[in-house]
């Protein structure tokens, strides 16, 4: 049929826009439009790269050279825990890498890279209106979906629909798809700030020296986690100077405390911390740049359907903890992009078409149920929540790191926990992931939760895609063994009394 464009895609922010460049380059002939709402886009959450994203963006997006330049060279993940507000700085325990990363990952400014990849697509040959906001969609399959946009009133139709709108989803709104996960009630709050300290200062070789001798890579630009009962909070360095800092929690466990503005109750929790008050204690919230959302996770009951499909954030999300949203925005637009692009070439794609909708919702509940659910419970527990990362991130690594680096091509046509070995996976992570929630409420009960946070560190050699993470899967096995056996001592031990959730005055809302 003769359409306007044979895709639409809503929304240029990255999964937009990696559709539409990927799109292009398997189907050049391909009329790709881009509508996007806003004129400039705004920094957003999710400043770090996993190493699935990195791989993505580098081997098949072909960012490399522009990621080096542009944005900071990540220095792996870093985790801090206390067991008292007044514990001095050098006697919290640490958990993260002693050297340099093994694998790229990036610190990004997501504004400067949303719109350097839909520079991009618009160079490969996608038409760009921006800024632009629909006003109204009708999807009619093959006869072409049709969009009403709000800029000179203009009315186009296309083969294809691509939502990509983010957290707006407006295709899963629209079509009544959309679902909250209740199951995992988390908040996040988070800012910009100036004046924060530098982790590896000179001054700081004085007053702490065995803390700055004990790693040699610089803490500075590694993803810093301050972990707590029910939340935690991230630094993360960006280009520039500025540090983007935020809170995540649980509102089962835990609130943030009052205060005047969202601002300061941010910066006055990260004040609480031992390790926040050192870094934060000069720091100032940039006016202006300070966001919050509450009820952070959802997902959509179906993805795509004759002519339309769900890309990124719109399809769903679920925590930023591991930073796994780019992850998501990977694989999905890789995946619809390359049906669609066989679609326009005259292939009968019905298959991918039902196996996206019929996969995603399996990835996006095995995703949440294997590293996820009720993780909040434990995660303020040096042993437990040390134990759960290792086992956490060397089981990343052997079902999807490692494929990605060995045929990337083929990694990001394959959504995770596909196919029989991805059901055992699923399997094997709920399982300790639940043991691990189950030894902390058994913690809690008996008063031992967080004993030792304290005078510890834990320093590895660093995730490597291959045989050689095996090591740190060992470590992440007998630490929770031994926090197997410390249960079966607190089995028979007394109840404690359990602090009561600490509550404030307003919870956050969207903004």
């Amino acid at each position: 049929m003769d359409f306007d464009y044979d895709v639409v895609i809503i929304g240029g922010a990255f999964s937009g826009a990696a559709t539409a460049l990927m799109i292009k380059r398997k189907h050049p002939g391909a009329r790709v439009l881009i509508i996007e709402k806003n004129a400039a886009f705004d920094r957003k959450v999710g400043e770090s790269t996993t190493e699935v994203s990195s791989c993505y963006m580098t081997r098949i997006l072909g960012l490399a050279n522009y990621l080096g330049h542009e944005q900071l060279a990540k220095q792996g993940l870093r985790m801090w825990f206390c067991n008292s507000p007044e514990q001095k700085f050098d006697d919290c325990v640490e958990i993260g890498p002693r050297y340099n990363a093994r694998v790229q990952t990036f610190q990004v400014d997501r504004a400067k890279l949303d719109s350097h990849l839909l520079q991009c697509a618009a160079n490969a040959g996608s038409e760009l209106w921006r800024p632009a906001k629909v006003a109204k969609i009708e999807l009619k399959g093959a006869n072409g979906q049709a969009v009403d946009v709000d800029l000179g009133q203009r009315s186009v139709r296309a083969r294809w629909l691509i939502d990509a709108s983010g957290r707006a989803t407006l295709l899963a709104r629209k079509l009544g798809h959309y679902r909250p996960n209740n199951e995992h009630p988390i908040n996040a709050v988070w800012a910009r700030f100036t004046g924060v300290k530098d982790w590896d200062s000179y001054d700081w070789r004085e007053k702490f020296r065995d803390y700055m001798d004990a790693c040699r890579t610089a803490r500075s630009w590694a993803t810093n986690h301050l972990m707590g009962h029910g939340w935690w909070c991230w630094i993360i360095p960006l280009r520039g100077g500025d540090v983007s800092a935020g809170i995540v929690y649980d509102s089962r466990i835990f609130q943030l405390p009052e205060g005047a503005n969202i601002a300061e109750r941010l910066h006055a929790h990260i004040l609480t911390n031992p390790v926040g008050r050192e870094i934060f204690r000069d720091a100032h919230a940039i006016e202006g740049d300070v966001h919050a959302f509450s009820a952070l996770p959802y997902y959509s009951q179906k993805v795509c359907g004759d002519g339309w499909a769900c890309v990124g954030d719109a399809a769903g999300f679920i925590d930023p903890l591991y930073s796994p949203g780019l992850d998501f925005c990977s694989y999905t637009s890789n995946y619809v992009a390359d049906f669609v692009a066989r679609n326009l070439m005259g292939e009968d794609v019905t298959a991918s078409v039902a196996h996206y909708n019929e996969q995603y919702p399996i990835m996006y509940r095995s995703w949440f149920e294997t590293l996820y659910k009720d993780k909040y419970y434990y995660m303020g527990d040096a042993e437990l929540m040390s134990a759960g990362f290792l086992l956490d991130v060397a089981s990343y690594y052997f079902g999807l790191v490692i494929p990605a680096y060995r045929d990337p091509e083929k990694a990001f046509l394959e959504l995770p926990f596909h196919g029989t070995r991805g059901r055992m996976a699923a399997s094997a992570i709920k399982f300790y992931n639940r043991r691990l929630v189950a030894l902390a409420k058994r913690r809690l009960a008996t008063g031992h939760f967080a004993r030792r946070n304290a005078g510890w560190r834990e320093l590895y050699d660093g995730f490597v895609p291959d045989s050689r993470v095996m090591k740190l899967l060992r470590k992440g096995l007998l630490r929770w063994w031994k926090a197997e056996l410390t249960n079966l001592r607190l089995m028979f031990a007394s109840p404690a009394a359990t602090p009561a959730k600490r509550q404030s005055a307003v919870a956050p809302m969207e903004v």
